[in-house]
């Protein structure tokens, strides 16, 4: 497993790169096939913000955490983290995720206009032919209200979402 541990605003000292690639690396007693795990440390005025991406066959694990003390962000991001994997092994069960040939990757990212009536910010990901069950599984694990993804049964571009009253959505092209 590779680990990326970066700063955002400041300069992150040995001592707390080596205790986050530590908690990090704990990720590897539940699975094997974590690639490149992102751990992004961020301070803004007494916050520390505490942001990690890991890769797990074709699905993302993601959680992010904010406290006054960065150990403590740490430790609480890892907890989110870890039950999000207990979550995804229940979930998964016996059945086997197929490995996607290509790891998401959501690198692209663009944020330059403040402007409210703009667009502020892009990603761009590659879609990954799945099942709508495995998209709202990858929604909940990203922890977002929606999911865009190639549907395997239609072969076209879907969103799952979370609706406000419960339950999800699915939105389907019509052409």
């Amino acid at each position: 497993m590779n680990i990326n541990v970066r700063g955002k605003q400041f300069k992150v000292t040995d001592a707390l790169k080596e205790y986050a690639e530590k908690r990090v690396g704990k990720l590897g007693k539940f699975s094997d096939d974590f690639t490149d795990v992102q751990v992004t440390l961020s301070v803004e005025k007494e916050r520390q913000r505490v942001e990690v991406t890991a890769p797990l066959n074709g699905f993302i694990l993601r959680g992010e955490e904010e406290t006054d003390d960065m150990y403590s962000s740490i430790d609480l991001v890892m907890d989110k983290l870890e039950r999000q994997m207990e979550k995804y092994r229940k979930r998964i069960g016996k059945k086997r995720v197929k490995v996607a040939k290509e790891e998401p990757s959501f690198l692209l990212e663009t944020d330059e206009i403040m402007d409210k009536d703009r667009i502020v910010k892009s990603k761009r990901f590659p879609a990954k032919l799945m099942s709508v069950d495995e998209a709202v599984m990858q929604m909940n694990l990203i922890g977002h209200t929606f999911f865009v993804f190639m549907n395997s049964d239609t072969e076209q571009m879907n969103v799952v979402y979370r609706r406000k009253h419960g339950g999800y959505g699915l939105l389907e092209p019509e052409y």
